[in-house]
C-alpha cells in the first residue's frame, strides 16, 4: 500500500498545495511586486481553476489513451513548468499564463491516482488509500508555509525551491508507481447519461464546496494582513496550522465507516462554513481555530467527494473523480472571481460572511450512492 500511497501523497502535495494553493500564501508579496489589485488577483487565481477544470475534462480520455502512469508524469511536469513561469513572471500576463499551466497538474493527478489506488490496492484499503492520497494537500501546505517564512520578501526564490521539490517528486513517482495497470472495466469507459444524471447531487455538492471555499484559499492571508494587521510570521503560522490540520483530514476514512458518508459530509461541510465565518472574528484564537477547522475540513470534504465518486463510478473511478472535481474547480473559479470583486466593492468581513452563508445550501443536498 505504501508504495502506491506515499508517492501519490507527494504528487498531490506538489500539484495542489505548491502549484495551486501557494499562490494565496504568497499573494500579498506578489501583489506588491506586480502591483495587483484584489480584483486582478482574483482573475489570476481563477486561471488555475480554469486550467484545473480543463484538465479534469480531458483526464478520463487521456487515461484510456496513455494510461495513469504517463498522466501522473505529465501532471508533475506541468506543475514544474508552471511554477518556473510564476517565479520568472515580471507582469500580469505572464503570471496568468504560468498560473494556468501550474493548475493543469492537479486536474490530471487526482483522477489518475484514484484509479491507480482503486486498481492496485486491496478492497479493504481502497477508501483509506484514496483518503490519504487526497490529504497530500495538507502535507504540501505544511511544506510551503515555512518556505514562505524563510523567503518572506523573496517569493521568486520560494517558487524556484518548489520547482526543485516538484522535480524530486516527479522522479519518485516515476520510479515507484506501476508503469502498467490493469484496464478498467470497459463498460465504465462509456458512462451513460443515466449515471451522469444520477451523480447530479455529487456535482452540486462539489460546486458549492468549491465556490464557498475559494475565497478562503485565495484571500485568507490577505485578510489577515489587511484587516487583522497580522505580521508575516503570524499569517504564515496561520497557513502552517491549515497544513497540519489538513493531514488530520486524511483520517476521515474511518469516520465514513462508522457514521456513514451522508452524515460525515454534512458535519464536515458545516464545520468548513464555520471556519470561513470565524476568520472575521477580531481575535487571534478565533483566527487560528478558523485555520484548524478549514484545513482539516476542506481536505476531509474533498476526500469524501473522492469516495462518493468512486462508489458512483466503480467501473472507472477516474470518471467519477473527474466529474466531481470539475464541478469543484468550476465553483472555485467563479468563487475566486466573485470573491475578489465583492471584496473590492464592499469589505473583507462582509465577503467572507456572504460566502459562508451561501455555502449552507450544500447542507441540504441528498447524498445518493
Amino acid at each position: 500500500m505504501g508504495k502506491i500511497v506515499w508517492p501519490g501523497v507527494a504528487m498531490i502535495a506538489v500539484t495542489y498545495a505548491l502549484a495551486r494553493f501557494s499562490f494565496g500564501l504568497f499573494l500579498p508579496d506578489i501583489s506588491t511586486s506586480l502591483k495587483l489589485k484584489e480584483s486582478t488577483a482574483g482573475i489570476a487565481a481563477s486561471a488555475a481553476y480554469v486550467s484545473y477544470s480543463a484538465a479534469l475534462l480531458t483526464a478520463p480520455f487521456l487515461i484510456r489513451r496513455f494510461g495513469c502512469f504517463r498522466l501522473i508524469q505529465a501532471a508533475g511536469i506541468t506543475a514544474l513548468v508552471g511554477m518556473s513561469g510564476i517565479a520568472l513572471a515580471q507582469s500580469f500576463s505572464p503570471l496568468v499564463i504560468s498560473i494556468f499551466a501550474a493548475g493543469i497538474g492537479s486536474g490530471w493527478a487526482s483522477p489518475a491516482l484514484s484509479q491507480v489506488a482503486t486498481i492496485s490496492l486491496k478492497e479493504a484499503d481502497k477508501d483509506r488509500g484514496n483518503m490519504w492520497i487526497n490529504s497530500g494537500s495538507g502535507f504540501g501546505l505544511l511544506v510551503s508555509a515555512p518556505v514562505a517564512l524563510l523567503f518572506t520578501e523573496h517569493w521568486r526564490l520560494a517558487y524556484f525551491l518548489f520547482v526543485l521539490i516538484a522535480l524530486a517528486v516527479l522522479l519518485w513517482n516515476s520510479l515507484s508507481l506501476p508503469a502498467r495497470q490493469e484496464k478498467a472495466v470497459t463498460a465504465g469507459s462509456k458512462a451513460s447519461w443515466y449515471i451522469i444524471v444520477k451523480a447530479k447531487e455529487l456535482l452540486l455538492a462539489s460546486f458549492l464546496i468549491g465556490g464557498s471555499s475559494a475565497i478562503f484559499w485565495t484571500f485568507s492571508r490577505s485578510y489577515l494582513t489587511v484587516v487583522h494587521q497580522m505580521s508575516t510570521t503570524e499569517s504564515v503560522t496561520f497557513w502552517m496550522v491549515m497544513g497540519i490540520s489538513g493531514i488530520i483530514g486524511g483520517l476521515t476514512g474511518s469516520a465514513i465507516g462508522k457514521i456513514g458518508l451522508a452524515l460525515t459530509y454534512r458535519l464536515v461541510f458545516l464545520l468548513l462554513l464555520l471556519a470561513i465565518a470565524l476568520i472575521t472574528v477580531p481575535a487571534d484564537v478565533a483566527v487560528y481555530v478558523s485555520a484548524l477547522l478549514f484545513g482539516s475540513t476542506y481536505i476531509a470534504l474533498t476526500g469524501v467527494l473522492v469516495i462518493w465518486a468512486t462508489r458512483l463510478f466503480p467501473a472507472e473511478p477516474s470518471i467519477g473523480v473527474s466529474l466531481s472535481f470539475l464541478a469543484l474547480g468550476l465553483g472555485q473559479s467563479l468563487g475566486s472571481l466573485a470573491g475578489g470583486a465583492l471584496i473590492d466593492s464592499t469589505a473583507y468581513p462582509f465577503a467572507f460572511l456572504m460566502f459562508a452563508s451561501l455555502g449552507t445550501a450544500g447542507l441540504f443536498i441528498a447524498v445518493r450512492q
